[in-house]
């Protein structure tokens, strides 16, 4: 589901409707999902051990001993050359955008998982990559705005997901993971409370600013901006009620998000098709 993130910016760009532009992100997709496989793998197998004290991560095929860490950690090799090698050769830019993504995930399970705030900033860029690569293998250029947005948007879960952690793991957060030993639930709800602060006020500037640039008398961009603003407040509900683990099942699971996010999409989809 985060690989999906590759449409974004063909999406905001009003390009997805073309056959050739549809092809190349959903290599892209693919590609991604190859790439993100293998680095998932070797976290599993690097954290097998950390993983067991998680309440949920412990059912996980390498920490419960289904899979051979050493099997795990050749398949996710595998998977990384083998993707980084179509990925090379279907556009070199994106090969690059994926080595980035392989660089800071590996730097992340070997390092920077027990670095406080360095955690968060790298789990954080995963998701700004995937909206990168997806503009990379379109060619349609990043605006400021939609990087900012990514950027805050993804950092608001990630403090989500450490809070949920957080609640989850109690007295064995620092057993599973080094870093949030040193965050307090006050401090992640003010990482949350900034990130998500500049997130709205971000995408605000963004769809008045596409909307002056769209040329017609429609509202639909600054009308987006509500359901946009709703689906953020009840993200940070769901995670203050002890939700937001796993951002993705948040999101399956809660249909009120799902209907305000399928009403964003609506808006934008005409903001961006109208005239």
């Amino acid at each position: 589901m985060k690989n999906v993130l590759v449409f974004a910016a063909p999406g905001a760009a009003g390009v997805l409707l073309h056959a050739d532009v549809v092809a190349r992100a959903t290599a892209a997709f693919f590609l991604f999902s190859l790439t993100a496989s293998g680095t998932y793998f070797l976290n599993d197998a690097f954290d097998h051990a950390a993983d067991r004290v998680h309440p949920t991560k412990r059912h996980r095929p390498v920490a419960a001993g289904e899979i051979p860490v050493g099997l795990a950690k050749v398949v996710g090799a595998c998977l990384l050359a083998i993707s980084l090698g179509l990925a090379l050769a279907v556009e070199p830019r994106l090969a690059l955008t994926l080595a980035v993504y392989v660089a800071v995930t590996l730097s992340y399970t070997l390092y920077l998982r027990d670095q406080p705030v360095l955690d968060m900033a790298a789990v954080a860029s995963g998701f700004v990559i995937r909206a990168i690569a997806g503009g990379v293998a379109t060619d349609v250029p990043l605006s400021n705005w939609f990087l900012i947005v990514a950027s805050f948007g993804s950092l608001f879960m990630v403090a989500g997901k450490r809070q949920a952690e957080h609640l989850d793991l109690d007295r064995d957060r620092a057993a599973h993971r080094g870093s949030l030993a040193h965050y307090s639930l006050a401090y992640l709800r003010s990482v949350r409370s900034v990130a998500s602060g500049v997130t709205m006020t971000a995408y605000c500037l963004w769809a008045f600013e596409k909307a002056q640039r769209s040329g017609h008398s429609a509202i639909w961009f600054e009308l987006s901006i509500v359901p946009f603003v709703v689906a953020v407040l009840r993200y940070a509900l769901l995670v203050d009620s002890g939700q937001g683990g796993a951002p993705e099942d948040v999101m399956l699971a809660d249909r009120p998000l799902q209907v305000v996010g399928v009403v964003w999409v609506v808006l934008f989809a005409l903001g961006v098709h109208a005239g």
